[in-house]
């Protein structure tokens, strides 16, 4: 699918997948979430790294970018293909 965002994986984290989470939108609060659940993924229709979006990671990017990396969860992100 040609999209405005990259499908698939978008942020890698643990190797082994278990337990995913999923939502609309890799928000705070769905990261919150997939933290407390333990989730070793969330996939989502919204992810991140959009077209033409500014690619400086800070603010908002940062810190959902940090509680990705800090426990070590993947991001999958599928836009256009569901």
């Amino acid at each position: 699918f040609q999209d405005y965002a990259p499908n698939g994986l978008q942020v890698e984290g643990r190797p082994h997948v278990q337990r995913i989470v999923t939502g609309v939108t890799a928000c705070q609060a769905l990261l919150d979430a997939a933290v407390a659940h333990q989730a070793d993924a969330i996939i989502v229709h919204h992810g991140y790294f959009w077209k033409n979006e500014a690619p400086a990671v800070r603010g908002m990017k940062r810190n959902r970018l940090k509680t990705l990396l800090t426990h070590d969860i993947n991001l999958y992100g599928y836009h256009l293909p569901l």
